[in-house]
C-alpha cells in the first residue's frame, strides 16, 4: 500500500485528489493540508511514501517546503504537482530534492502512475517538463570524460524514468552494479537524488 498525502491550497482540487487517488486499490491516502506548516506536520505524523505536493502555497510556497518535507521521519518522496512548468519552478524544484514533477491537467492513470513511479525509488517527469531538462543545455561542469560508458548509458536510463531493477534487465547486468553506477553518477553530479542527477546533467549538456 502506497501511503500518500496531499498538499494543495485549493478544498476544490484537494478532494478531487483524494477522491482519485482512493480509487487505486494500491493507495491510501493518510492526509490533506492547505499550507507548508500543515504538510511538515502532517508529514512528520503520519509518515506517508509519497507527498504530492502543490508549489502554489499560502506563506511559504512548495519550492521552499521541499527540504523540510523529505527531512521529516521516513523521509516521504515528493512528488511535484502544479500547474506552471516555468524553467525557475522546474529547476528551483528538483534542485530542492523533488523526485518528479507532473502538471495538473494530467489524465488519472498518469497520476497514478507517477505516484509509483517516486514510490518505488524512480522519478517521474512530465513529457513537457521532461523536454524543457533536455533541452536546458549548460556549460558542462563534469568533462563527458569522467563519465564511464556504462555510466552514461545507466545515465540515459534514470532520465527516462527507469527504477533500477528495470535498468538492469534492460542493460543485462546485476541489480547491485545498477546501484553503483547510480551512486558514482549522483557522486559526480553533485545530486542527491535521480530527479536532481537528470535536471544536472541536463543542464551540464550531459545527455
Amino acid at each position: 500500500m502506497i501511503r500518500v498525502l496531499v498538499v494543495d491550497d485549493h478544498p476544490v482540487v484537494r478532494e478531487g485528489l483524494i477522491a482519485v487517488l482512493e480509487d487505486e486499490a494500491d493507495f491510501q491516502v493518510v492526509g490533506a493540508a492547505a499550507t507548508a506548516d500543515d504538510a511538515v506536520a502532517l508529514a512528520a505524523r503520519e509518515r506517508p511514501d509519497v507527498v504530492l505536493l502543490d508549489l502554489e502555497l499560502d506563506g511559504q510556497d512548495g519550492v521552499q517546503a521541499l527540504p523540510r518535507l523529505t527531512a521529516t521521519p521516513g523521509e516521504p518522496r515528493v512528488l511535484v504537482f502544479t500547474a506552471y512548468d516555468a524553467d525557475e519552478r522546474v529547476f528551483g524544484a528538483l534542485q530542492a530534492g523533488a523526485a518528479g514533477y507532473l502538471l495538473k491537467g494530467a489524465p488519472t492513470a498518469e497520476i497514478a502512475r507517477a505516484i509509483r513511479a517516486v514510490a518505488a525509488g524512480g522519478s517521474y517527469l512530465a513529457p513537457r517538463v521532461a523536454a524543457k531538462v533536455v533541452a536546458q543545455v549548460g556549460r558542462p561542469r563534469v568533462p563527458a570524460g569522467r563519465l564511464s560508458a556504462r555510466e552514461r548509458e545507466v545515465l540515459r536510463l534514470v532520465a527516462a524514468g527507469q527504477s533500477n531493477k528495470q535498468i538492469a534487465r534492460t542493460l543485462r547486468i546485476a541489480e547491485r552494479t545498477v546501484k553503483f553506477h547510480v551512486t558514482s553518477l549522483f557522486q559526480k553530479l553533485g545530486a542527491d537524488n535521480r530527479a536532481q542527477a537528470v535536471a544536472r546533467a541536463a543542464e551540464q549538456g550531459l545527455l
